[in-house]
C-alpha cells in the first residue's frame, strides 16, 4: 500500500515509519476551558486534518489507532499521579465500525490510568462539525451519565473547537462528585 502522507510504498502501514517520525510526532498544546479545566492536545488540527478525515471511514480505525499510540499512548507511558485515576471518552458510541473516542481512551490504559466505556453517552445526536459556539450551546449535548467509584478523571475527545462538549461533560461530572485533572485531546482547531 501506499503511505498516505509520502505517497511511497509501505508493506504494513497506512504511514510509513520515515512519515511518522517526520511529520506525527505530537507535541502539546494546553487551553483552559471557561470552567477552568485545562485541556491538553497533541496535535494543531491543521497539521492532522487530512487524516481526521478518514473518521467516518474503514481507514479512520487505522489512522485513529496510529494517532492514538503515538500521542496518547505515550502520554500514558510518562504519566504519573498518587493514586488510580480513570479516563472517560466523550461519547464513545460506535459509529462507522468503531468508537474514535474509545480507541484513543483504549490507548491511555497504563498502571495509572483505568480507561472506562459507555459511562457517559449524549443523548442529543445533532453534528457539530462546522458549527458555531453560539449553535453549540443552543443544543447541548444532554449526556447521560452511568455511575462509577473512581473520584479522578481524564476526559477524553478527539477534536476541542469552542470547548463547549467537554465543558459540558465536566460540569456534569463535578456535579456527580467527580474531580476532573484535565481532558485530552487529539487535536486543537485553534492551535494553528
Amino acid at each position: 500500500m501506499k503511505c498516505m502522507l509520502c505517497e511511497n510504498y509501505s508493506l504494513t502501514q497506512h504511514i510509513c515509519n520515515s512519515c511518522q517520525e517526520n511529520f506525527l510526532q505530537p507535541s502539546l498544546y494546553k487551553r483552559i476551558l471557561e470552567n477552568g479545566i485545562e485541556v491538553i492536545s497533541f496535535y494543531k488540527y491543521a497539521d492532522i486534518k487530512e487524516l481526521l478525515f478518514t473518521k467516518h471511514t474503514n481507514l479512520g480505525f487505522h489512522i485513529y489507532k496510529l494517532l492514538a499510540s503515538l500521542s496518547f499512548q505515550k502520554f500514558a507511558q510518562e504519566f504519573l499521579f498518587h493514586e488510580k485515576v480513570v479516563s472517560l471518552s466523550i461519547d464513545d458510541t460506535v459509529k462507522s465500525g468503531y468508537s474514535h473516542t474509545a480507541l484513543l481512551n483504549k490507548a491511555l490504559k497504563s498502571y495509572t490510568i483505568k480507561p472506562l466505556y459507555t459511562k457517559m453517552r449524549a443523548s442529543s445526536i445533532l453534528s457539530y462539525s462546522g458549527k458555531s459556539k453560539a449553535f453549540r450551546i443552543a443544543n447541548p449535548r444532554n449526556f447521560k451519565f452511568k455511575h462509577f467509584k473512581e473520584k479522578s478523571v481524564i476526559l477524553v475527545d478527539d477534536i476541542i473547537t469552542t470547548g463547549t462538549t467537554l465543558r459540558e461533560a465536566s460540569e456534569l461530572l463535578t456535579r456527580e462528585g467527580k474531580e476532573i485533572l484535565f481532558c485530552l485531546t487529539l487535536c486543537d482547531v485553534s492551535k494553528t
